[in-house]
């Protein structure tokens, strides 16, 4: 199934005591795919808290997920983790589980491997899970630059493209120029996905998509249509809330996108402890934005 477009990482709601509410996901999910019609699904992901959950857990909100879109658009798991073995593990719960591809970030922990390493590790895991592979480059202190990732592409063939985060909009436009040809590049940029879209990314996965999807399916689609006078006026209520979400002095990021979805109607749960929730002056600013792109809700 062909991935592109806008793929939102999925939220997963979890109530007071960090459970995980299957219904309120079944609901989301279904929010996603046939009222906002996103192009993928992303489970476990940053925005999706996927660094919090188990591999059991991974497997449950798979299968989920592998359910509700019922083979309409394509479900990925995350998968984020400090070693092959556990890697493998997740991957392949996911894969039994129902999913179509993984979305695989370098290992997470301190301490860096070396290139040969890092190649080994990627295609360990498509090997051993049998599925396809979007490498998630976002760990800081574990970036990969492009002549890394291109070489990752171009000789394990079962790595089919690359998520690129952390606001490098010039690595995204980099990575269009090396490998776009031959496989995907997805932006995560997301504050800059209009001209993402305009220099070539094949779409988006980012949490902008969880916490605006409808208005980002139409951005992607106004700029599939030339219409850039829509796609600059999109931009705008996206670039707005983004900034709204992501203040750097608090990092809750995940909790101030489910407080977004709540102002619009779709109860996605509560973050995952330790994260503290948004503060009053992160919630006016959410809900000034969210009120700015016409999406508020009683």
């Amino acid at each position: 199934m062909r991935i592109h477009g806008v793929c939102p990482p999925v939220l997963t709601p979890f109530d007071s005591d960090g459970v995980i509410n299957d219904e309120l996901l079944r609901v989301e999910l279904r929010h996603l795919v046939s009222t906002a019609r996103v192009h993928g699904v992303v489970m476990g992901g940053s925005t999706g808290e996927g660094h919090t959950l188990s591999t059991t857990e991974i497997a449950s909100i798979t299968r989920i997920a592998a359910e509700e879109v019922g083979g309409r658009v394509p479900v990925i798991t995350g998968v984020i983790s400090n070693s092959t073995r556990d890697a493998i593990e997740k991957g392949t719960a996911a894969a039994n589980a129902g999913a179509a591809a993984l979305q695989v970030t370098s290992v997470g922990y301190l301490f860096r491997p070396n290139d040969e390493s890092t190649l080994q590790y990627f295609a360990d895991v498509t090997e051993a899970t049998g599925l396809p592979v979007i490498i998630y480059n976002v760990i800081p202190w574990n970036y990969m630059d492009v002549q890394l990732l291109t070489r990752i592409v171009d000789s394990v063939e079962g790595v089919i493209g690359v998520k690129q985060s952390a606001m490098d909009l010039k690595l995204v436009v980099d990575l269009v120029a090396a490998i776009g040809d031959r496989a995907l590049v997805m932006s995560a940029t997301d504050a800059l996905l209009y001209p993402s879209f305009v220099l070539g990314a094949h779409g988006s996965i980012g949490g902008i998509n969880a916490a605006a999807p409808g208005l980002s399916v139409k951005l992607w689609d106004a700029v599939q249509e030339s219409d850039h006078a829509e796609a600059l006026r999109i931009h705008r209520l996206l670039h707005a809330i983004w900034n709204s979400l992501e203040p750097r002095e608090y990092n809750n990021m995940p909790a101030c996108t489910k407080y977004a979805a709540s102002l619009q109607g779709r109860d996605c749960g509560m973050a995952r402890d330790p994260m503290q929730p948004p503060s009053r002056q992160q919630c006016a600013a959410i809900e000034q934005a969210i009120a700015a792109a016409g999406l508020i809700q009683p």
